[in-house]
């Protein structure tokens, strides 16, 4: 290895170690003077190789439109130890259950959630809003003009998806009380697939 892919490569890993959020190849790569999002890239895939032959207990992942350093999955019990439990553990099945109806839906309106869910969910979606997994995405053209909801990119980066696309598709449609005979008792889940990936995805 030259000198000089010596230096870009330790341009690039101390402007990883330094972002608290993901970097894109563009800027990462204007940032650390080199000629494209491409080079970055490369260079990206150079510092994963390293890693992984010293074994390192972390990676460069992409996530969220970029790229950032994240520690490995196996090192997780210890890192909860120093850090606590991530966010997605902390959030209730109801919130659970939420967040992912409108990730699946968005553009959503409250009572489209509400529709699915069978119950009330103003409480939960403010805290989703505070917690940032959630944003107001414009209003509905319906009476009233109800806000719309969709995902925001710290959504992305805490279950550790590129694009919203890379969700895991649902095997089955959302049950509603409209799919229900009256008086028979809903019980909404989310998709077991998609909330089984919720659930064991983890920011690092």
């Amino acid at each position: 290895m030259t000198p000089d892919v010596r230096e870009e490569l330790a341009r690039v890993e101390a402007v990883l170690f330094a972002s608290r959020e993901p970097v894109a190849s563009r800027k990462l790569a204007r940032l650390v003077g080199l000629e494209d999002g491409t080079r970055a890239r490369a260079l990206v895939r150079k510092l994963n190789e390293r890693y992984r032959r010293v074994g390192a207990a972390f990676c460069a992942v992409e996530v969220a439109g970029g790229f950032q350093l994240r520690t490995l999955p196996e090192f997780s019990p210890w890192l909860f130890r120093l850090l606590g439990s991530p966010l997605e553990t902390r959030l209730t099945n109801s919130a659970m259950e939420t967040l992912a109806i409108v990730a699946y839906e968005q553009p959503i309106m409250r009572a489209g959630v509400e529709r699915i869910r069978g119950v009330h969910c103003g409480d939960v979606l403010r805290q989703l809003l505070e917690q940032g997994l959630i944003k107001i995405v414009g209003r509905s053209e319906e009476l009233g003009r109800p806000f719309l909801y969709g995902t925001t990119k710290r959504f992305l980066q805490t279950f550790g998806f590129m694009k919203i696309e890379d969700l895991p598709r649902r095997a089955e449609p959302w049950i509603t009380g409209d799919d229900l005979a009256e008086g028979t008792e809903i019980v909404v889940e989310a998709d077991k697939k998609a909330s089984d990936q919720l659930h064991g995805t983890r920011e690092k």
